[in-house]
Formats: C-alpha cells, structure tokens, sequence
C-alpha cells in the first residue's frame, strides 16, 4: 500500500502543476454550468449560450458522496461511452504492480482519492487536463483529450441537435413531465423509473415523470392509453428544469 500510495501522490503533484497550466489556458474556472453527452463524448462548460467552450473527453470514473465509491468507467455497465474502454490501460497497469485501487472495478474510499485516480489515468492515457462535476448526487471524473474552439464543428452541432435548448439552463438532455406540474404547487411526482441528476441512461431511456392525479387516471384506465396520455398532456423539458420540479413536487 505504501508503494501505491507513494506513486499516487507523485501523479496527482504532477497533474496539480498540469491543470493549473490547463484552467489558466482555458479559463475553465470561469464557467459555471457543465454538461456531458455520453454518445458524441463531449464536455460543455458555459455561462451563457454564448460564453461556452467544449471538450472531447474519456471517462474515467464516478463517485458516489453517498456510499462513498468509486467506479471505474470500464466497470460501468450504465456508461455507453465509446472510449471508456480506455481506462482498462489502468487495470492493466494496476494488475502489473499490484494496486488494488486500480484493478477493482467498485471500491470504497474517500472523495480525496478520487483526484489522485484520475491523476493516474491521465499520465497512463494522455490527454489536455482534467475535469470533474459537482453533482451532490453522482459524481463523473474525465480525462479531456482535444478542445472544440470552434463551436459551430460539425461534431459539436450533431450533440447540440440531439438536446432541448432549454431558455434557462441552454442545451441540455430532454425530459418530459405531464402538465400538471409546476413550482407553485406540490402535486407528487411519480416516475418511470428512480432517478437521479447526472445519471447515465440507456439509450431508450428518457426522464419522465407525471403527478399523482395523473397517476390515479393512469392506473383507473389500466395504464397508459390515449385517455390518460391526453389527460397528462405530456410536454417537453429539460433535465435541469425536470429535477427542479421533482425536488418541489416530492414536498
């Protein structure tokens, strides 16, 4: 353990001196708003539709603040990134000098640990810098590899096509909610499936969510049918605003 533990902290001194180059190159500190595409494998940092910068990216892991876990993308069935498999140079290397942090796919540790996994990936893969998101809820570790400085790219439009440009929080995943549903008054919140913020999802998945009047007509007509899909009258969201009102509708 001492071995691992000796080589980390050299990994992550080395990756410290890197992004500080990185952030000052790219300003990344300057944008307060992220989101990621799991299909095209790219990193958006915004303040404004205007003021944003993309990165192509690999996943390293996610860590979760409430069982305190780490997951090595290469273990995470929920992941449909492409490159994830990149990250298996780590288990790899890991399984050679005997670091168990790198060869077990789901291990628990504290947050801390976290920066100095990442550190390791980036030195054994490559790459520009370093980025993680703060949800509360999932956090996602990536090793960012090239820089779009030209945003109209035909690799950044294909993403920002796939998404709702929302008029509040810009591009970002859809969801779709019943109309019911609101910030004024709590109306329950029933889903498809559990969810949370940031979550990786399949591809034929989407965040959907009705009230519990919907729900009582929904379940009164034996499920979903043209009668209760009129009486929801779902519509279209965002992923940031859909977690808004289930945060309000769950009160």
């Amino acid at each position: 353990m001492r071995e691992y533990n000796n080589y980390a902290n050299k990994q992550l001194e080395k990756l410290s001196k890197s992004q500080d180059k990185f952030n000052a190159k790219f300003d990344t500190k300057s944008y307060s708003s992220w989101f990621y595409d799991q299909e095209s494998e790219l990193l958006r940092l915004y303040n404004e539709d205007v003021d944003e910068i993309f990165f192509k990216y690999i996943p390293v892991g996610t860590y979760s603040p409430i069982s305190n876990t780490w997951m090595w993308s290469w273990h995470n069935e929920d992941s449909i990134e492409e490159h994830k498999n990149e990250t298996l140079k780590i288990k790899e290397f890991g399984k050679k000098h005997g670091f168990e942090f790198l060869t077990n796919g789901l291990i628990e540790c504290e947050k801390s640990e976290c920066w100095k996994l990442t550190a390791i990936s980036k030195n054994l893969i490559g790459g520009i810098g370093a980025y993680s998101t703060d949800s509360k809820d999932l956090q996602k570790y990536f090793i960012l590899v090239k820089v779009y400085k030209d945003i109209n790219s035909k690799e950044v439009q294909r993403m920002k096509q796939k998404k709702v440009d929302c008029g509040i929080h810009g591009f970002r995943r859809t969801a779709f909610v019943c109309h019911h549903l609101n910030l004024e008054n709590p109306k329950g919140f029933e889903e498809a499936f559990e969810s949370v913020k940031g979550m990786d999802l399949e591809e034929n998945e989407d965040f959907a969510a009705w009230c519990n009047e919907c729900e009582e007509y929904r379940l009164s007509q034996n499920g979903w049918n043209e009668e209760s899909e009129k009486f929801a009258d779902i519509k279209l969201v965002c992923e940031e605003c859909y977690f808004e009102l289930k945060e309000f509708n769950e009160k």
